[in-house]
């Protein structure tokens, strides 16, 4: 009766695992990674559309990414998302294809990303609890309709705590590699 309330809690909790690893990976750690562009949207045509849907993102170089659209009209509307965005980049074309160099970070941005990055893991570690206390209520309201026994009740929750537990060392984990990723020279 209670395994539906725990596996609905550990497939939320996978979710926003997920996103905090999604987020961790478009955030910029002074390589070229065509994953830092998955946030772009640009106004194309009046419809706010995924920059890596407009064309292809390569990065030929440690330091460059390189846009080619299928669209060559689209480049200013590209450039315009681009410098709007927090990236810090200043887009360059040649009519054909637009260049992004990756600056090198400073020390003092790397400090401001490790900040993002907790943060950000924070966030998801209260998202997991308030996950875990929804599905405790849960488990305690099935137990005041007579529906599972109190070591049934004892033994979910010990299982949820379990679970939520494991989840959040997982974003700890990812937080940690990503901040030594950031702070590496």
């Amino acid at each position: 009766m209670y395994r539906a309330v725990i596996d609905n809690a550990k497939s939320r909790m996978e979710k926003t695992k997920d996103i905090y690893q999604r987020d961790m990976l478009s955030l910029r750690a002074g390589r070229a990674n065509p994953q830092i562009l998955d946030r772009i949207t640009v106004d194309y045509y009046g419809t706010a559309t995924p920059l890596k849907q407009m064309g292809n993102i390569n990065s030929p170089e440690p330091r460059l990414l390189t846009i080619s659209l299928w669209d060559p009209k689209a480049i200013p509307l590209v450039e315009k998302a681009i410098q709007k965005s927090d990236l810090g980049m200043n887009p360059s074309n040649d009519g054909k294809v637009i260049r992004l160099v990756v600056p090198e970070l400073n020390e003092e941005r790397r400090k401001e990303l490790t900040k993002v990055v907790r943060k950000s893991a924070e966030e998801a570690k209260v998202a997991m609890r308030n996950t875990r206390r929804d599905a405790m209520e849960q488990i305690k309201k099935l137990k005041k309709d007579s529906q599972i026994t109190e070591d049934d009740q004892r033994k979910a929750e010990e299982e949820l705590q379990k679970m939520t537990d494991g989840q959040i060392k997982d974003v700890d984990k990812i937080a940690a590699e990503k901040e030594k990723e950031i702070m590496e020279v």
